[in-house]
């Protein structure tokens, strides 16, 4: 995981935004300068947070099996997907609470994408990019609507502002419990406020009333993606499927595209590795829309294991949070470059040239550790 802890000299590189030489090493350096209140939101998962690990074990898991001898002089990460020209097979997915990190940091962070050409998912913080004419490829999200009408106005509202898509995540009913928020007495109000000053004491909740059980959309169902694409006709991904027979049931549905996700380990503990779900969600889809995924991304060798097992692109929400973290828009640019190099090498090296050329051949399972 790079240099060891405690370091001078680790702590020395970690004032740098080119210091840390890895996703794990901005983590760190996030930890070093936010307040625990933020790390602990962003950093954690659920109740025992199985999901969470399961999610990096899951990588370990899977060992690639290049090929050699083959011409990789002309290397490229380009991939196209729903209709985009994208530079990388790497999206940044839709996290909240941003602000706890650092005041505005939605349009922080969506000004990170723009200038390393990243597609990013998110509900706000776009917006005077995209009014500006800028060539943000944007995504927005949502965890439902309880009405068709408000549905529909959300997706024209979305296409209306240069929307290319709308993420809609599944598996967010209710909220979850989350031991770090409740041992910190997290109150869910705060998410959308800056980071609490140094010293500056918030009202927790009730300690005996944690955030668990708060409803959000718990009434959805399918009918919902046709909701959406009668008010706007652009594409519709679902994310939060593990199970084969929801990224099936997305095809028969209406869904452009799917993503296998886990929510980063934060609604259900216990819930499998996204990686592990990857290849039989890949074959109930059975190749008629694209499959995406997220959980655990930190290497570019992990976004070629994804794409190997059946995805077209990966969505990393943790990774540019550190950078954001650590060095703000310097360091989310850094960590989404990191990767996208970490990528390209780690493609060259598997005897590929594109990430269309990858497939199950360059892996393979492994029954134990290694």
């Amino acid at each position: 995981m790079g240099l060891l802890a405690g370091s001078p000299l680790l702590a020395q590189q970690l004032d740098d935004v080119n210091g840390p030489i890895n996703i794990h090493e901005f983590e760190e350096a996030a930890k070093r300068k936010l307040h625990k209140f933020a790390f602990d939101f962003i950093a954690g998962g659920t109740e025992d947070e199985h999901t969470l690990r399961s999610n990096r074990e899951a990588f370990s898991r899977v060992a690639l099996t290049p090929r050699f001898m083959t011409d990789v002089s002309d290397v490229s990460t380009e991939v196209e997907l729903l209709g985009m020209n994208l530079k990388t097979p790497i999206i940044i997915a839709p996290t909240g609470g941003k602000n706890l990190v650092i005041p505005s940091a939605d349009e922080i962070v969506a000004k990170a994408a723009l200038a390393t050409g990243t597609p990013i998912c998110s509900a706000v913080g776009v917006q005077k990019l995209l009014a500006d004419g800028e060539p943000l490829q944007w995504w927005s999200n949502t965890i439902g609507h309880r009405t068709k009408d408000q549905a529909q106005s959300f997706a024209k509202r979305t296409a209306d502002i240069g929307g290319r898509g709308i993420v809609v995540t599944i598996d967010n009913s209710y909220q979850s419990n989350r031991d770090r928020n409740n041992r910190n007495r997290f109150d869910y109000g705060y998410m959308n406020l800056d980071v609490p000053k140094e010293g500056e004491v918030r009202k927790p909740v009730n300690p005996a009333r944690p955030a668990m059980w708060q409803p959000h959309t718990p009434s959805m169902t399918w009918q919902y993606v046709e909701w959406l694409k009668s008010g706007a006709k652009i594409p519709v991904l679902i994310k939060g499927v593990l199970h084969p027979e929801d990224g099936a049931a997305a095809v028969k549905y209406g869904a452009d595209a799917v993503v296998v996700s886990n929510h980063g380990g934060r609604q259900l503990d216990g819930a499998m590795a996204s990686l592990d779900a990857l290849p039989d969600v890949a074959d109930a889809v059975g190749g008629k829309i694209p499959v995406l995924m997220d959980g655990g991304i930190r290497r570019g060798g992990d976004v070629v294991k994804a794409l190997a097992l059946g995805a077209k692109a990966v969505l990393v929400g943790r990774a540019p949070l550190w950078g954001l973290g650590a060095f703000g828009q310097p360091g989310v640019e850094r960590v989404l470059q990191l990767l996208t190099d970490e990528t390209k090498l780690a493609i060259a090296l598997s005897g590929k040239r594109r990430p269309a050329e990858i497939d199950r051949t360059i892996v393979k399972r492994m029954n134990v550790w290694h």
